[in-house]
């Protein structure tokens, strides 16, 4: 059974098992986190479609880290001759899908 799940703006298609990075969720190492956002439950004889999301369905996963993302560096140069470089590190939550229930 899979799952599309929308989180952080994003939307992740997910089974039991997997671990993904997904923008930051509050919580500590070890806790639960449950995706109420869920778009399409699939796996089964006919997928289940929502109109939004699917009524009564949940994705639960647990919590494995976080962290932050590598550097990503922005640099701008201009004709005058000044350079200005600068950079950013996102922070991310990576989360093992326990279950899926619909």
């Amino acid at each position: 059974m899979y799952a599309v799940i929308r989180t952080g703006g994003k939307q992740y298609r997910v089974a039991e098992g997997d671990v993904l990075r997904i923008e930051k969720v509050a919580g500590d190492v070890g806790t639960e986190v449950t995706f109420n956002d869920i778009l399409l439950l699939g796996g089964t004889d006919s997928p289940k479609v929502g109109r939004p999301t699917v009524e009564g369905a949940k994705v639960v996963g647990k919590i494995l880290a976080q962290d932050k993302h590598r550097r990503v560096l922005h640099f701008r140069k201009e004709k005058e001759g000044w350079t200005r470089r600068r950079g950013h590190r996102q922070p991310y939550t990576e989360v093992k899908v326990t279950s899926i229930a619909g």
